[in-house]
Order: structure tokens, then sequence, then C-alpha cells
């Protein structure tokens, strides 16, 4: 199936806000993962002081995530969907916490090189159509030194996670999905990952666009050799 791209996936985010936190919170390690994946950012002093940039930060649970790995720096999450980030805004988040609905690929032409001190990634780079030129916006975003963090699916290349993958979309998620009226997002999602760089290729991307230290995490469970976190240092 085509992949949805731009307007389109924005639209199916918006349709699909109202049931997303139910969604994911099903998924066995979900918040978990995401905790992980902000902590191997590695922030000193708990963020103090530090601006950080979460990308695609949908309903917030990057969000949370951040800011119980750095409970004292800024935060400011960025989302195309404004159905994902009225979720968000209604969450409990201290005057730190900021959100603000723009196209990632926007979001230069509205910050300063060198804005942030760390840029987080959820589950981003297979939903925007030039994930080379997204890397190169978020080097740009950050000051020299600063440090990158993105958690996504990116299969290993074994034939194993690439079933086990289609076994969890097709057996339970894409159901769910027609039951609330979300296929085309969920069959979207499932696509995307199968389409989408192995963990070695994106390692090599993020090295390409001018990244130093580029290391790719496993993540626990059954999400082992599915799910990884990239982090990845600005010079």
């Amino acid at each position: 199936m085509p992949l949805l791209r731009d307007a389109d996936l924005t639209n199916a985010f918006d349709h699909a806000s109202r049931t997303y936190d139910r969604m994911t919170s099903s998924s066995p390690g979900y918040h978990a993962h995401l905790l992980r994946s902000a902590r191997r950012l590695r922030l000193p002093a708990a963020g103090a002081g530090l601006s950080v940039l979460d990308l695609g930060c949908g309903t917030g649970a990057s969000t949370e995530a951040l800011l119980r790995a750095a409970p004292l720096a800024t935060l400011r999450g960025v989302d195309a969907s404004a159905g994902m980030l009225a979720r968000a805004q209604l969450k409990n988040w201290p005057p730190r916490v900021s959100f603000v609905h723009a196209a990632v690929e926007r979001m230069p032409q509205a910050e300063r090189p060198g804005s942030y001190d760390a840029v987080f990634a959820a589950y981003l780079f297979r939903n925007v159509s030039d994930p080379d030129q997204t890397l190169g916006l978020v080097h740009r975003l950050l000051r020299p030194g600063g440090r990158l963090a993105i958690h996504e699916y990116a299969l290993s290349g074994r034939a194993l996670h690439r079933f086990l993958w289609t076994t969890v979309m097709r057996g339970f998620v894409r159901p769910w999905a027609r039951l609330n009226g979300d296929s085309p997002l969920y069959a979207h999602l499932h696509q995307s990952v199968l389409d989408f760089d192995t963990a070695t290729e994106f390692s090599e991307r993020i090295r390409r666009a001018g990244f130093t230290r580029v290391r790719c995490l496993p993540q626990p469970g059954w999400q082992t050799g599915i799910t990884h976190t990239f982090v990845a240092q600005r010079q």
C-alpha cells in the first residue's frame, strides 16, 4: 500500500488522537522504552539550564519521558497534528514545558541555528518525506556538542523481526484500528516500518548527516530487534 504523507498523514493522526494514548499504553514496555531512550541522552545535572526539543511529540508521551529523564530542562514539543497536540496540552505540565503546532520541516524557519542543547525524536523519521533533510535540520538546530536521541522502529534486518512485527500488527493493532475507524493510519504505520531503513542503514544515514559518536542501542523485551535508540552528537 502507498504510505500516507504530509496532509493525509496529519489528518490521520488528528482522527486517531482521541484513542492514541489508549492504544500505545496497551503495548508492553511502550512508556518504559521511551524513558530508556530519553535517559540515553545522558543530559548532565538532570538537564539544569538546558533547552531540549521534542520533535514529533504527539500526545506528549515522549515529553513526559524527557521530563522524567531531565526534570530541570526547558522542553519544547513540536508536532504537525493539531489533534495530537490538543491531547498533549490537556496534561499537567510545569511552566518550562511548551508546545508548538508546526511541521518538523518548518521548524528551522522560526529558530536560530544552535538553539537547542539536545533533540529527541520518537517515531518521527519513518513519517517524514525526506529523512535526510530532517536530519540536516536537526543538525542545524543543535548547538556544537549537542546531543541527539532518536527512538524509532528500525528492524534489525533479520526475517524473524519482520515476521514478529507483522504478526503483532495483523493480530492485534490493525483489528483494533478497524474497530476505532483508524485503519488508514495503522496500515501506514505497519508498512512504514517494513519499508524503513534497517537499524544499520539508519545509523549510516545519521553519520552522513554530519553527526559523530553514532550508536544504535536495542530495547528490551518483544521489541528487541524492532525498536532501537540511536544516539549521536553534533561536533
